[in-house]
């Protein structure tokens, strides 16, 4: 099979997405998907998206993790997968498409920025000291005063491996609150990548919420990641509900090719 793909990332964080509408991708396999993610003897990637034609949308996004298994939403691959199908020319002042957590919507502005509905949030729960929420993806959060001298991936293998975690896996993330009060810098490890990644949007996404700074109404939070910068909107009525979340931020295409599977 001869795969035809574009390289997009999203503040660091990089996928391989390919024009699935026809089925011709249907049949990737785990093992398959696993190497084209491989950094050393494939492609390399954080992960692997399938744009598939659905009826009622401009598209679904079916997301692979880089160990090949499918996964739950990603932040960061829809808002790449958008600008991909700005490319493939499906342009939309208002982008509406099926993700593994339900419908979404998106936008991209004149700057190229890419705006992307995330769910609403019911529940935040609190777990010794941290956090933990789903925001399409499970996320765990620690609050700590120097994330930059962290060891991530030693110390969310230990927590993405716990007991209370092992089964289904849960993303960890490190954040710190900057200086003014609507700045946070976070840095995580993904499952299914089992390692840091650059940036991940719905632990953004997660962060922000934890780290809100309008008691109740409307919150703007910008956010530092390795890869880059990005900024999450969205209401908090009260402790555990945030409606009208928006990830926001840049997506860019890095090349293209074709590569044959066996």
């Amino acid at each position: 099979m001869k795969l035809s793909f574009q390289k997009y990332q999203g503040t660091g964080n990089d996928f391989i997405i390919a024009d699935n509408r026809t089925g011709a991708y249907n049949g990737l396999t785990t093992a398959q998907i696993h190497k084209l993610c491989d950094r050393r003897f494939g492609i390399g990637a954080d992960g692997l998206m399938l744009l598939n034609e659905k009826n009622g949308f401009d598209f679904e996004m079916k997301y692979y993790n880089a160990d090949g298994r499918e996964g739950s939403m990603c932040g960061n691959g829809g808002r790449c997968i958008v600008k991909f199908a700005w490319h493939l020319g499906i342009h939309r002042e208002l982008y509406r498409f099926l993700a593994a957590d339900g419908v979404h919507e998106a936008e991209i502005d004149m700057d190229g920025i890419i705006s992307l509905k995330m769910k609403d949030v019911k529940s935040i729960r609190r777990f010794h000291n941290d956090y933990i929420l789903d925001t399409g993806s499970p996320h765990y959060i620690k609050i700590v005063s120097n994330v930059t001298d962290m060891d991530v991936y030693k110390k969310g293998y230990e927590i993405r491996h716990s007991k209370e975690f092992e089964e289904e896996g849960i993303n960890v993330n490190f954040v710190e609150q900057l200086r003014e009060a609507d700045k946070i810098f976070v840095r995580t490890f993904e499952r299914g990548v089992e390692d840091e990644t650059f940036s991940c949007g719905t632990g953004v996404t997660a962060a922000a919420l934890v780290c809100y700074h309008n008691e109740n109404g409307f919150n703007d939070v910008e956010v530092k990641t390795i890869g880059g910068n990005l900024s999450v909107e969205f209401d908090r009525l009260d402790e555990n509900v945030y409606e009208n979340i928006w990830l926001c931020g840049p997506a860019e295409r890095v090349f293209e090719g074709n590569v044959l599977i066996n």
